[in-house]
């Protein structure tokens, strides 16, 4: 595989991982996320329940780990192009600071309490309080998904863009550029 297929398969992958992070996302914010918190306590008892067979944190830490490796493929990959540097460092940036970390530092710990924590060990006053705090936090997480996106996809079409001129300008008979 020529490291032009290789780059243009990687980002490939890389808009796709990242696209599918933020559709879930997205798809999460309108779907589950008025059903599991909507009216605390008495959501996230039922979204315990109901999230037995499977949920977000089965779905989205190994997605994310493709994010992040497709990230930095991109990078190695695209890092001697100025044009195409920074949108993907920029993409593994937001991705890694409002993905991962802020999940890990903000998400994690509310997680824990909201659905970890044996029930009746918070009051429910508190965990109405966690909820709308991991809630407006979504926000965050949400914006970065999409920020991550947009980047990831600017990338991949000016290497397309970049790719087709120099593709335009070889000779057809032997392929070399003009």
């Amino acid at each position: 595989m020529t490291r032009d297929r290789l780059t243009w398969a990687v980002l490939v992958a890389l808009v796709w991982t990242a696209m599918m992070s933020f559709g879930g996302v997205a798809a999460e914010t309108v779907m589950l996320y008025p059903n599991i918190f909507g009216d605390a306590p008495a959501s996230l008892d039922r979204a315990r329940e109901f999230l037995v067979a499977g949920g977000p944190s089965d779905y989205f830490p190994p997605l994310g780990a493709s994010v992040v490796l497709t990230c930095l493929a991109a990078a190695v990959l695209t890092w001697r192009d100025r044009r195409l540097r920074w949108w993907v460092a920029g993409a593994a940036v937001v991705f890694v600071a409002c993905e991962f970390l802020f999940s890990v530092f903000f998400f994690w710990p509310r997680n824990e309490i909201m659905f970890v924590d044996p029930v009746g060990t918070h009051s429910p006053e508190y965990l109405r309080q966690v909820a709308a705090e991991f809630v407006a936090g979504h926000r965050v997480r949400l914006v970065g998904g999409a920020v991550t996106a947009v980047l990831a996809f600017t990338a991949l079409l000016r290497w397309a863009r970049d790719s087709g001129r120099t593709a335009s300008r070889a000779d057809p008979t032997t392929g070399q550029a003009r």
